[in-house]
């Protein structure tokens, strides 16, 4: 039953600073929690408020007890037939503040926090005017039954000590390559190592990797030697372009200088560079492309004697940063250990969430309140925040999902160790990561489910999510609310589904391994629909995979500019900043077996109702300030995104597809492992 409020004309203004200090008789963990003793004029006696909450109560507070609590003035009785007449003992009904037309410092609860989490999906309140999924559609893909996952359950104290950690490698990251290197990390390139990583790890940690193989990232050593001696931006102007050339040309210098290189190499570099810099003094009048051209030339000269002077070092801090997040994982399992398998069924059921085979322990509170339309959850000083419709929707994928919990004592706690997970993942910078968990526009799930039967997605997250079935990164603390686990593990025997993974290659490369995987073994209809960057130059391994697998049934380019992402930072950001054009095209390939192809092929009619689903609002902004390839070279000097090399393809006959699959392709991966807003979580 909600908590009685007291009526407007029975509350007095709150006691004086000298008379809100907390009384004998009130509890510090009740002034904590948010209570205060107020005074009632009308009634002459005390009651009790909740700035958090908004509730008030004329007895002492309990904490943590919502079901009961006494009402002995009788201020929330039903009226009587007939309107206001005697109450059963006599008493005339007091009115409510509404009857009484309250005056603008009268109290006015807020149903949202007043009412617990159970009546608030009793009652179905909608706090925003524009839902971002459909929550109602049933799924079409089908696996078969598993035992419950051996993840360890979430607990707030752990996920904090992990983001410390995390935190803390961040920072040990940032020093290496500043103390080796003389430059700062390239942007991002943590995160993509995380991705990257978790592709091969086989530890127990569900964000730091423990167990990889090889031990040094191809992802980080790329990218850190991409900025080696100093990082290339994009150039504009005539000057930027001859300052560049003047700092590559002295960095390569000092380097071979300060470095263990062989006489060949010193003599190479040394010869370039001076002549570089003699160039430069006496050439006053060259152009813009002059100075790219002579980067270039210095570049291709110098690179390969200061890649080899470099190797190890950049080598050394690539196996430091692995050897630290192994040993922060075993201290962190081992804490969580102290904290707190059947053989795989062949009966098909539909997908269901992840569960964990150990029961969860007792969680420590969380707090929550809400600051306008945000809610703000804290835990130990550590706050994490949500706007009110995405909070609602984690309650509703959590109904949906949970079987542990049903009075939702918990759900808060695994609130709170979500929003720091991700938080924690994607790094603190303005902006950070939140490429990485962009999602497809509203309008193009609804024509994927209406015109080829998607009902799940293959890399999602609770926040981002549209439908209520998807695969995700964290199956320990994303499976309460609705996570199928890491789509990697995960094997659908039948059904259509949509796939935008994180632009990293490694990950889009071994998704195009388990799509091809699945498409073989099963004789049940099943589609995947993907969506990935059409980098062009180089070309991505899993893009030329994709196009020359014999499932491949059809292939249609979106183009730059010409369609939009909804933000990865949906559930924070304000409405007008939900939606942003692509800066790159879009490849959508359907890959679908026969079976698959006789259900849901991808006809001219479906097709067209799809692209004119892609079609951005005119509102959306035409350009997108979100991370872009990590490194860009001086050649590429146009910021338009080139244009598909191959053609769109025509409809396929389930046999009349080129069997030409290009699995081996593991080059040209140098400029393309960056973030972009198509992305979503990885489910990796």
């Amino acid at each position: 039953m909600p908590s009685p409020s007291v009526p407007a004309s029975s509350q007095g203004p709150p006691l004086s600073p000298s008379s809100t200090s907390k009384p004998p008789e009130l509890p510090d963990e009740l002034v904590q929690a948010g209570w205060s003793k107020c005074w009632s004029r009308r009634e002459n006696r005390p009651y009790y408020f909740n700035r958090f909450t908004n509730q008030s109560l004329w007895e002492v507070p309990v904490l943590g007890q919502h079901d009961v609590i006494s009402d002995p003035l009788g201020l929330n009785a039903a009226p009587a037939e007939g309107g206001e007449g005697n109450l059963g003992n006599g008493q005339r009904k007091r009115r409510s503040s509404e009857e009484q037309g309250a005056g603008p410092n009268s109290f006015k609860p807020d149903p949202f926090v007043q009412s617990d989490l159970h009546s608030v999906w009793e009652n179905k309140i909608c706090l925003v005017s524009r839902i971002y999924w459909d929550l109602d559609i049933q799924t079409n893909a089908v696996i078969r039954e598993r035992p419950p996952a051996n993840h360890l359950p979430p607990h707030p104290e752990i996920e904090l000590q992990r983001a410390q950690l995390v935190t803390k490698l961040r920072q040990h990251y940032h020093e290496l390559c500043h103390q080796r290197e003389g430059i700062d990390p390239p942007r991002e390139s943590f995160n993509r190592w995380l991705l990257e990583r978790k592709v091969i790890d086989k530890g127990h940690d569900p964000l730091l990797p423990s167990d990889c193989d090889p031990v040094i990232s191809p992802s980080m050593f790329r990218e850190v030697m991409n900025d080696i001696p100093i990082r290339l931006s994009r150039i504009k102007y005539k000057e930027e372009a001859r300052k560049l050339l003047f700092k590559y040309a002295e960095a390569a210098k000092k380097m071979i200088d300060s470095r263990n290189a062989s006489p060949e190499s010193r003599k190479v570099v040394k010869w370039n560079a001076e002549d570089t810099m003699s160039w430069l003094r006496r050439d006053h009048s060259a152009s813009k492309e002059d100075y790219m051209d002579r980067l270039e030339h210095l570049r291709q000269q110098c690179g390969p004697h200061v890649t080899a002077v470099a190797k190890d070092s950049v080598e050394g801090i690539c196996s430091k940063i692995y050897q630290l997040s192994a040993e922060y994982s075993r201290r962190l399992r081992q804490t969580h250990l102290n904290a707190c398998a059947s053989p795989p069924q062949s009966r098909l059921v539909y997908c269901y969430p992840v569960r964990l085979a150990l029961p969860s322990p007792p969680l420590p509170r969380v707090e929550l309140h809400f600051e306008n339309d945000v809610a703000c959850l804290r835990f130990r000083g550590e706050m994490v925040k949500v706007n009110r419709g995405h909070f609602s929707k984690l309650e509703l994928l959590y109904r949906y999902s949970c079987i542990d919990d049903p009075r939702f004592e918990k759900f808060l706690s695994r609130v709170w160790c979500l929003l720091k997970r991700y938080q924690v993942m994607f790094g603190s910078g303005a902006n950070e990561g939140t490429g990485l968990q962009g999602a497809l526009p509203v309008t193009v799930f609804e024509a994927l489910n209406r015109q080829f039967g998607v009902s799940f997605e293959c890399f999602a997250s609770p926040l981002n999510c549209y439908f209520k079935q998807f695969s995700s990164a964290f199956p320990d603390i994303d499976g309460f609310f609705g996570s199928r686990g890491p789509f990697l593990s995960f094997c659908p025997v039948s059904g259509s589904f949509e796939a935008n993974p994180p632009f990293c290659e490694e990950l889009m490369d071994a998704m195009v391994t388990h799509f091809e995987e699945l498409l073989g073994q099963s004789s049940e209809p099943l589609s995947f629909i993907v969506f990935v960057p059409e980098w062009r130059d180089p070309v991505t391994p899993a893009l030329t995979r994709m196009e020359g697998s014999r499932f491949l049934r059809h292939q249609l380019s979106v183009p730059a500019y010409e369609h939009e992402y909804r933000s990865g930072s949906q559930h924070l950001c304000k409405r007008d900043e939900m939606y942003y054009r692509a800066v790159h095209g879009t490849a959508v390939l359907f890959l679908q077996n026969d079976a698959g192809f006789a259900k849901w092929a991808p006809t001219p009619e479906r097709l067209a109702e799809l692209t004119a689903a892609y079609r951005p609002s005119p509102s959306t902004p035409s350009t997108l300030s979100s991370p872009g390839p990590a490194h860009t070279a001086p050649g590429e000097r146009d910021s338009t995104p080139k244009a598909a090399d191959r053609p769109q393809s025509a409809v396929m006959s389930p046999g009349g597809h080129d069997n030409n699959n290009n699995s081996n392709s593991n080059s040209n991966s140098s400029s393309n492992s960056s973030s972009s807003p198509g992305d979503k979580m990885a489910a990796v």
